[in-house]
């Protein structure tokens, strides 16, 4: 725990392995019940002395497969740092013309392609059983109140910001194949990425607003007269998408921390509060102490 409660996390991902123009305040490493987060987080203060915790996803080094990112430790661990509120960055392929390499994308729904490999629920493992609502798995309230603030930080820049759209989830760590690519766009996918499947579900079940702010990097695989995509297409717009989401997050988080921190505006950031008092099963002799201790520590209003 820190002294001061941390309301904001932010997660990196691929080419956002650091955040600039903050000041360093301390690493932290918590061990949770499930594991060490994929990186130290880094805790950094704004000029106003508003606090982020900072996670690298795929580590400092980008060390780590999007099917190996230990998502509930992450999510744990800035909960227990008193985070209300995550606002993730990720590198996407894009399913349509119009969303170009460089284009910024707050995405409002999922289609999830993920093989079940990856553990996706805190409860996973336990005596304890909870089905969790995820019609919406994307916090309206924070997606309404990152628009403007996203545009107005974009203004005067060759980047432009899509709303709505949807997002399929793959397991990878391999790109899709043309089929794939083209049945995604007749599902009504918009992007395509390997990283926020479980993310999403696991900050929901923590009762956190969670946003995504995903980056084009390429086409993926659907375009009949463009080559595959490649590693090397995603790094020639990786670093520049990188660049612009450090310009985002720097224009943003200062107000983003005054809203939460308001009585009335704050209330956008308690949209999940208290969801999961209607989604845990009820108690019985069956469930074990062990796992309530375990489950408290995302939980405690519940598992006391």
């Amino acid at each position: 725990m820190t002294e001061q409660r941390v309301l904001i996390g932010v997660i990196g991902g691929s080419g956002l392995y650091h955040l600039d123009n903050l000041t360093f305040v301390k690493k932290v490493h918590p061990e949770t019940p499930w594991g060490y987060p994929s990186s130290p987080i880094v805790i950094s203060s704004l000029p106003t002395g508003t606090q982020v915790a900072f996670i690298a996803r795929h580590g400092t080094g980008h060390e780590i497969s999007p099917s190996a990112v230990p998502s509930r430790a992450n999510i744990a661990a800035l909960k227990s740092l008193g985070v209300r509120a995550i606002l993730a960055f990720s590198a996407v392929g894009s399913l349509r013309e119009e969303i170009s390499p460089g284009s910024f994308v707050l995405p409002n729904q999922i289609i999830d392609r993920t093989k079940g490999i990856r553990p996706c629920s805190f409860f996973e493992g336990t005596s304890v059983v909870a089905h969790t609502t995820f019609g919406d798995p994307f916090s309206s309230g924070f997606l309404t109140w990152l628009e403007p603030r996203i545009n107005k930080a974009l203004e005067g820049r060759d980047t432009k910001l899509f709303t709505d759209k949807c997002l399929v989830v793959m397991e990878g760590p391999q790109f899709s194949t043309r089929a794939e690519s083209k049945m995604y766009r007749q599902w009504g996918g918009d992007l395509i990425n390997m990283s926020t499947l479980p993310e999403a579900k696991l900050a929901r079940e923590a009762e956190l607003s969670y946003a995504v702010v995903a980056t084009a990097t390429d086409y993926d695989s659907w375009r009949p007269h463009d080559a595959a995509v490649t590693a090397a297409d995603v790094f020639k717009t990786l670093k520049t998408n990188a660049d612009t989401s450090r310009l985002v997050a720097e224009a943003i988080l200062d107000e983003l921390n005054a809203t939460i921190n308001d009585p009335d505006n704050g209330k956008l950031f308690l949209d999940e509060v208290g969801k999961m008092k209607f989604s845990i099963m009820p108690r019985s002799a069956q469930q074990n102490k062990e796992d309530l201790e375990k489950l408290a520590y995302i939980l405690p209003e519940y598992f006391p």
